[in-house]
């Protein structure tokens, strides 16, 4: 992979910022950095110059939850003509107590996934990633289970309940949080997690040989707006303590460093995602193989769901690869 272009989307705080830093530190020659207003990622663009003392970053307008806006994004950077070839997917978003639906008809934690697909898919069909671009979306832990007070969704059950085992027609119900989702903000931000991670997969399949993709948790940090967004349980009870323990916390630069290792990853584990060892939220990242997370069908249900919501398909242009 070359070292010339990155863009890394929810780059004004937190693990985005932090990502920023190392891929200057990288020797990357040019760093697109996104975030919902312009005039804070321009912001964003300055602090990080006068922090690294190098001028590579390129401020991009991009909020996630709007099909319009990363519809402009990909324009203007159909406009500027360079091909990507480090694609950071970091933003994401902490469900409250309360559910919240965007405009456009998605639960708040799966809203970044479906502006994620969007982008990557504008891009994919603009010719806009380099012939051995990576892909990084963030994940986390939740998704591969075991993790006390997140439980994702049983995909596979919930269909056979409620959707006659139609896994992409469940995947779409919790994507826009629908009827029969019986809303927990820890439920879901594992499904949404986990959401990430399937898609990932599927999208592995589809990309053009020498392309790879991986879904990445940075793990714990105290660069996340968790605190921020976590019910009253979380935020002043188990958050506080978790800090507390050796190696259940991180640094910003730490956690943001497992998007750069993964970046150098090679194409025979394209797909797969990466998280601590079990029962760690630190530390060195391993290859997860619980099995839900290798089921092809919740893969491609996914895969379809987020496509149906986003309305942005691959549509098996010549450049790309069909699935295998």
């Amino acid at each position: 992979m070359r070292h010339s272009i990155a863009l890394v989307t929810g780059a004004t705080s937190g693990l985005g910022y932090a990502a920023a830093r190392l891929l200057a530190d990288g020797g990357w020659q040019e760093v697109i950095v996104t975030g919902r207003s312009l005039a804070k990622t321009k912001e964003t663009d300055a602090q990080l110059a006068d922090e690294t003392k190098k001028r590579i970053f390129t401020p991009l307008e991009l909020d996630l939850n709007s099909a319009a806006s990363a519809k402009s994004a990909i324009a203007e950077l159909v406009k500027r003509g360079r091909p990507i070839d480090f694609l950071l997917l970091n933003a994401g978003l902490v469900p409250t107590k309360k559910r919240v639906i965007t405009a456009e008809g998605v639960e708040a934690s799966q809203a970044p996934l479906i502006g994620h697909h969007e982008l990557t898919v504008g891009l994919l069909k603009a010719n806009l990633l380099g012939p051995e671009a990576r892909i990084v979306i963030a994940s986390a832990e939740p998704a591969r289970g075991g993790v006390p007070m997140f439980k994702y969704t049983d995909l596979p059950a919930f269909a056979a309940k409620y959707y006659g085992g139609d896994q992409t027609a469940a995947a779409e119900a919790l994507i826009r949080s629908g009827p029969n989702v019986k809303y927990s903000p820890n439920t879901a931000y594992a499904d949404a997690k986990l959401m990430i991670a399937w898609w990932a997969e599927a999208l592995a399949r589809r990309l053009p040989s020498g392309m790879a993709v991986y879904a990445v948790s940075p793990g714990a940090s105290n660069a996340t707006n968790v605190a921020r967004n976590a019910g009253p349980l979380l935020k002043y009870l188990m958050i506080p303590i978790v800090n507390l323990i050796p190696g259940m916390n991180q640094t910003p630069e730490v956690a943001a460093s497992r998007y750069i290792e993964a970046s150098e990853f090679g194409t025979d584990v394209s797909g797969q995602f990466f998280a601590s060892a079990k029962g760690k939220f630190s530390g060195p990242m391993e290859l997860q193989r619980e099995p839900h997370l290798h089921v092809r069908a919740s893969q491609e249900a996914a895969w379809h769901a987020v496509v149906k919501v986003s309305g942005a398909d691959l549509s098996h242009p010549a450049s790309l690869s069909a699935v295998s």
